[in-house]
């Protein structure tokens, strides 16, 4: 990692207002904050998302299925010392109402309901699939998703993000109940892409609308070869009088073959016993053949080689067998042929090959669909937060306490964190929270209502440890949200994606 001297407020460029309008009226104002340097990087093009879309959808949700939590080495080791660090607000305190709530204030209740606004994102590293946890939030275009920065950037890969990354809100087990939304550009601070500071530990996804499975229908090969989506295609034994059918609606097109029974190989359709059969070979092949008096099943054929003038286009593009030669300034082609006797009928099964192609429907904005918490920066150290997350991994004594099929949530009151010099985690805040590996970009939340299941995300999972090395996860951090948060946040949250989804439910091909 590299070292460097902690900076506050890099300008680039004017200053913003922090009670400036994304898509709703701030409910309390902040001063106005130079611009951080943050770090963008696109994700998916349309048709990069289609691939997305592709490779998660393939196969009833198989390679979801078979992703694990996303460790990213973000585990501190070793007795850990909480409290203290540098984190404090840059200026007044400013909040983002969430979407629906512009001008209500939520309330408080005793019971806590899961915020449908969270979920899983995926990705690969490698070969590999991988999950992270996150949510959706507040912007002008609901499209826009908060995580934890390690779970989108990744400086050692060429585009400086993670690969293959969509959000699916409420995942469980390969199942997309709102849809599943690809990501198209992410932003976060220049010092965590670049220098990997956790004190800066976090992103903001836009996301494309999202796709849900829309169905499936038999096509013709045509239509199966020229489809852009999701498509797969089996065999289907059949009967003779199928294929023979097949055979004579489709002619040399028919998508049906046959198999020898006994050895499974595809034989020919008019493969008799002791028939005589021809084939056109090369003149090499034709000269080497036996003539056909000899008492052998394979020799020349009867009839002489055929000679064919044709055109030069047609001269260039034949690629044989027959022997081509310039002849008396024409050109031509010779056909040479032999004979052979099938030696055996074998006993055949009838196959016909099904396509099948998968269509998709628009499922619509994320924040229509699961709505979108608020946001907020500058907030007091030592307010009750509520943190949820899909945590999985065992504790480090080996205790498998979670799953990671269904969200988990931990709840107290922050504090001053400085958890790790090795991710150069100065200036964090923390919580007394056991969820482990998996939780990771899960948001953290103030003035949570379990009513609306809306509040404010004052934060996302980076860290997590065990402070007094007694083999269990017992503590939380998160990059702390200031005036430099707001503004890439603010970036992020005024720009459109749209729709991936064609007409006919294919996906598209063109941004």
């Amino acid at each position: 990692m590299n070292t460097r001297v902690k900076r506050l407020a890099l300008p680039l460029g004017g200053a913003i207002a922090a009670t400036s309008m994304i898509g709703a009226t701030l409910v309390t104002s902040a001063n106005a904050a130079a611009a951080p340097a943050k770090k963008t990087v696109s994700l998916a093009s349309a048709s990069e998302a289609k691939k997305i879309s592709n490779y998660w959808t393939a196969n009833g949700g198989a390679n979801l299925k078979a992703a694990t939590q996303y460790t990213e080495d973000s585990q501190v080791s070793g007795k850990v010392k909480l409290g203290g660090g540098d984190a404090a607000p840059d200026g007044k305190a400013g909040v983002v109402p969430p979407i629906g709530q512009e001008k209500v204030t939520p309330t408080k209740v005793k019971n806590v309901n899961l915020p449908k606004t969270i979920g899983k994102v995926f990705f690969t590293v490698g070969d590999k699939e991988y999950w992270c946890s996150a949510s959706s939030i507040q912007s002008k275009y609901h499209n826009l998703v908060a995580t934890a920065g390690h779970c989108v950037f990744d400086e050692g890969i060429q585009n400086g993000a993670l690969d293959n990354w969509v959000f699916i809100p409420g995942y469980y087990q390969g199942k997309a109940p709102w849809g599943i939304y690809v990501g198209k550009a992410a932003y976060t601070h220049y010092d965590f892409a670049v220098y990997e500071d956790f004190d800066s530990d976090y992103a903001f996804v836009t996301v494309y609308n999202g796709i849900a499975v829309g169905g499936e229908k038999e096509v013709t090969k045509k239509t199966y070869d020229a489809w852009n989506g999701e498509k797969y295609s089996h065999d289907v034994e059949i009967t003779e009088k199928e294929y023979n059918k097949l055979k004579d609606e489709y002619g040399p097109d028919a998508p049906v073959f046959v198999k020898d029974a006994g050895t499974e190989k595809v034989v020919p359709w008019d493969s008799k016993d002791g028939q005589i059969a021809e084939k056109e070979v090369t003149k090499d092949e034709y000269a080497a053949a036996p003539d056909a008096d000899k008492p052998v099943n394979f020799h020349k054929s009867p009839k002489p080689p055929k000679e064919e003038i044709v055109d030069e286009e047609t001269y260039n593009k034949y690629s044989g067998p027959g022997y081509k030669q310039i002849k008396d300034h024409a050109y031509t082609i010779t056909h040479y042929y032999v004979e052979y006797k099938v030696q055996k009928t074998p006993s055949l099964k009838y196959y016909k090959t099904i396509y099948v192609i998968r269509y998709f429907k628009d499922a619509g904005r994320l924040g229509d669909n699961v709505g979108g918490q608020g946001f907020t920066w500058n907030q007091k150290i030592g307010q009750p937060v509520y943190i949820f997350g899909y945590p999985a991994a065992p504790h480090p004594d080996g205790d498998q306490a979670f799953t990671g099929y269904t969200p988990k949530w931990c709840y107290g009151k922050t504090f001053a964190a400085k958890p790790a010099a090795a991710f150069k985690a100065e200036a964090q805040i923390g919580l007394k929270c056991s969820m482990t590996a998996g939780s990771s970009g899960g948001p953290w939340l103030l003035k949570y209502s379990s009513t609306k299941r809306l509040g404010y995300v004052n934060g996302v999972t980076s860290l997590i440890g065990d402070a007094d090395a007694n083999g269990r996860i017992d503590f939380s951090t998160s990059p702390y949200f200031d005036s430099e948060t707001y503004a890439i946040y603010k970036s992020a949250a005024n720009l459109w994606s749209g729709s991936i989804v064609a007409k006919d439910g294919s996906l598209v091909t063109k941004a």
